[in-house]
């Protein structure tokens, strides 16, 4: 006689890392007459630990970006973010600044779903030097 009475549905398998979607968006102005400036690069520093290939976006004409990727959740986080001038003389030259970006009070949404935790916003305004010409 075999029994099975302690056998019951057995849960499913799931395979994977907790994970979250970190988002920095803002603006980029030229600091001394805060003025948008458009073609400046904003990315994650290549050192942080991405789940995804480090991604990068350019400002738009009103000095707006949105960046994105997926870390794993931890909370106090901070990451840093680069942002610089990448199109020579074409807007102006302007110092490159890097930013670290501190998640502790981040917006938190999206509905966490076994392991992604959702998405955590910070909104920053970044003010760059412009470069004199000699």
């Amino acid at each position: 006689m075999l029994g099975f009475a302690g056998c019951e549905k057995i849960g499913k398998k799931e395979y994977g890392t907790p994970h979250a979607d970190y988002t920095v968006k803002g603006t980029v102005v030229n600091k001394a007459n805060k003025k948008p400036i458009e073609g400046i690069r904003v990315r994650y520093d290549d050192s942080s630990q991405m789940f995804q290939a480090p991604n990068h976006v350019l400002t738009n004409t009103k000095g707006e970006f949105k960046l994105s990727n997926q870390f794993f959740p931890e909370s106090n986080k901070i990451l840093p973010v680069v942002v610089e001038d990448i199109d020579g003389e074409k807007n102006g030259s302007f110092q490159s600044e890097t930013l670290q970006v501190n998640f502790k009070d981040a917006v938190h949404s999206g509905k966490p779903k076994s392991w992604y935790k959702g998405e955590y916003t910070v909104t920053v305004n970044v003010e760059l030097t412009e470069i004199e010409k000699e």
